[in-house]
């Protein structure tokens, strides 16, 4: 926003600036004696060093000559420098898986090549390559191919056990040659390749081999009574291969080796328990029995005083990473003399997620969705350094600076400049560490909380449910629709339209999902189909920001009454996000609330908010300064 035009209204130069986790941003704005406001300019960039701290001040003057370049003005000009008072809140992530799976004596091979060769399936009993010329014809075979065969090689002897009488059912192969030697077999199997512990598989043991048809995926090997049928099992063998079929859903192929002795377990960690500490109570809940639990038992908890998990177990161990990391954010924020011991966990997200898990005892790396709990802890440090911060960048710029007020009262003072908005008016700041939710009622008393889990979480939930091993990426799938390239010249976006373009989209996309960013079209590197990340995309941010809005509201609401609140107005970051808004209002329109993106000073969207309700605090009290002089 430019300075308006006409000449320079008259008043003081004042300037407020917000520094926040992530972002540090400016509002500078003409103060006249009588308190009106006249807006020149604002100003963000990246926050320098953590919250609270003086390694703040480069990011503040940054802001604020930013703010001054885009209105013409200079740094002499400036009477005062106003900054928010607010007592660092950090926060840490943790994910602990509570299933495991575990096969013994080596009974699946049920990962994903990309490229199986043939199709259906196969059931017959495991030989080697080296000994289909001794095989008695008659009997089916799976035909299990070691390191070094050349492909032709592999096809010339198949073809020729076939023509001798072998019924040669289905291959298993180490090397990456499956379509190559489907294609020169006079009679079609399936075939499954890529298995790198190709010589641990039994031997003399009947197996099934199962390969589906491109764009399909394996229907007999991932049902329990597929399963109960190729080997004849009875209801209690059944019950224990159930976890083979859970790990072989969705794949294209997948081979199982029935063992006499082998079995495959599916096993609930014993993850423990979570101690809360609040409202006067002590509470546990096993975090192995899921989010929805441990939530319901937090709710009952608060105000939470303290979280700790119990001793030698995985909880315990999840907190304490969480506490160690917030240790050296303390050290570094000016507080080294605190120990890990005395870090109070003021609040917990518990989401239920899953993570893809290489499976104990397989031969091709498979991969098993295994339950988890990801686990969103923070803490509000004792003190601020703000002051310290004030008196450098007063030092840096040559002019007054001090703390104008109170974060969460100032972000509603700001969101108040949105057109169509009053009080009481509730607002949610959406940021990357913390949810923060404040209230200011008709009579002008302002409440404000701060829970944990936000944008990181998300991006950690992606990151793990998709595998995608790289956290840009996951932030990709996060900030930005999703399209499948389906031609150089069109994609398909998540909605089902589909949009032609002029040149010809660059060949590392093509067929793959994509998201499509400002600087075009980029891959993500995963298997699953655009609905599948889609879907995990949209859960993870429902989980996150969709029941942190509701329980950070219900926390300042009148009575924990939903229905009492009129306005509601997102701000921060995630407010930008181009699907979490309407999520949020969804959620709260049943409860008759008006909710939406606020638009700052009715130009800067859902930022600045904190900034600019630093100037309006300091309008409001020259203007009580100019009605006491006049009376």
């Amino acid at each position: 926003m430019g300075a308006r035009e006409g000449a320079p209204p008259e008043g003081l130069l004042v300037v407020g600036v917000d520094i926040g986790n992530s972002t540090t941003e400016a509002c500078l704005a003409v103060v006249a004696p009588d308190g009106s406001i006249t807006y020149l300019g604002t100003d963000l960039t990246r926050t320098t060093g953590v919250k609270g701290t003086p390694d703040n001040t480069e990011g503040a003057l940054k802001a604020i000559r930013g703010a001054l370049a885009s209105a013409g003005r200079s740094a002499g000009q400036v009477e005062t420098v106003l900054l928010n008072e607010a007592t660092p809140v950090i926060s840490g992530l943790a994910m602990e898986t509570i299933t495991e799976t575990i096969i013994t004596e080596s009974t699946m091979i049920g990962h994903n090549p990309t490229t199986p060769g043939g199709g259906g399936l196969g059931v017959g009993t495991t030989r080697s390559i080296g000994e289909l010329g001794e095989q008695q014809p008659g009997e089916p075979v799976v035909c299990v191919v070691p390191h070094g065969w050349d492909f032709d090689d592999v096809a010339a002897t198949l073809n020729a056990a076939v023509a001798a009488g072998v019924d040669v059912v289905a291959a298993i192969l180490a090397g990456d040659d499956a379509v190559l030697v489907t294609n020169r077999l006079a009679r079609p199997i399936p075939v499954v390749d890529e298995v790198s512990a190709v010589e641990k598989v039994p031997l003399g043991m009947l197996a099934a081999v199962e390969v589906a048809a491109p764009g399909r995926t394996i229907r007999t090997l991932s049902n329990s009574y597929g399963l109960a049928t190729v080997f004849d099992l009875d209801p209690v063998q059944t019950r224990q291969v159930s976890p083979v079929a859970r790990a072989l859903t969705g794949n294209r192929s997948a081979v199982v080796v029935r063992t006499p002795t082998g079995d495959v377990t599916d096993r609930r960690i014993p993850v423990g328990e979570l101690v809360l500490h609040g409202a006067g109570k002590t509470l546990r809940v096993d975090v192995d029995a899921g989010a929805e639990a441990i939530m319901e038992v937090v709710g009952r908890a608060q105000p939470l005083d303290d979280a700790r998990g119990e001793p030698g177990t995985h909880v315990g161990g999840m907190l304490a990473q969480v506490r160690d990391t917030m240790a050296d954010v303390m050290d570094v924020a000016g507080q080294p003399d605190v120990p890990v011991s005395d870090i109070a966990i003021r609040d917990v997200l518990a989401v239920d997620t899953f993570v893809p898990a290489e499976v104990r005892g397989g031969l091709a790396g498979e991969v098993a969705l295994e339950n988890a709990v990801a686990l969103a802890a923070m803490v509000r440090t004792s003190r601020s350094r703000m002051q310290l911060v004030a008196d450098l960048v007063s030092e840096g710029l040559g002019a007054a600076a001090g703390i104008g007020g109170v974060e969460g009262e100032m972000a509603v003072g700001g969101a108040l400049t949105t057109p169509g908005v009053d009080r009481p008016i509730a607002v949610l700041d959406l940021g990357g560490g913390s949810t923060d939710a404040a209230l200011l009622t008709r009579e002008g008393e302002c409440t404000a909380v701060h829970v944990a889990g936000a944008g990181e979480l998300v991006t950690k939930l992606i990151d793990s449910e998709l595998a995608l091993g790289d956290r840009e990426v996951a932030e990709g799938v996060k900030w930005f629709p999703l399209g499948k390239v389906e031609s150089f010249f069109h994609l398909r976006h998540e909605d089902g339209t589909v949009e032609f373009v002029d040149q010809p989209l660059p060949p590392h996309v093509f067929a793959r999902v994509v998201v499509l960013t400002p600087d075009g079209p980029a891959p993500v590197p995963t298997r699953h189909g655009l609905d599948h990340v889609r879907r995990v995309r949209r859960e993870a941010k429902r989980r996150v920001f969709v029941v942190n809005a509701l329980r950070a509201l219900r926390q300042v609401a009148p009575g924990g009454n939903l229905r009492a609140l009129e306005f509601v107005v997102l701000l921060g970051g995630s407010a930008l996000d181009f699907e979490i808004p309407d999520m949020i209002a969804d959620a709260l329109a049943p409860h008759g609330i008006v909710c939406g993106t606020g638009n700052v000073l009715g130009t800067e969207g859902p930022r600045n908010a904190v900034a600019s309700g630093l100037v309006r605090a300091h309008a409001a009290l020259v203007a009580e300064e100019a009605r006491c002089r006049s009376s």
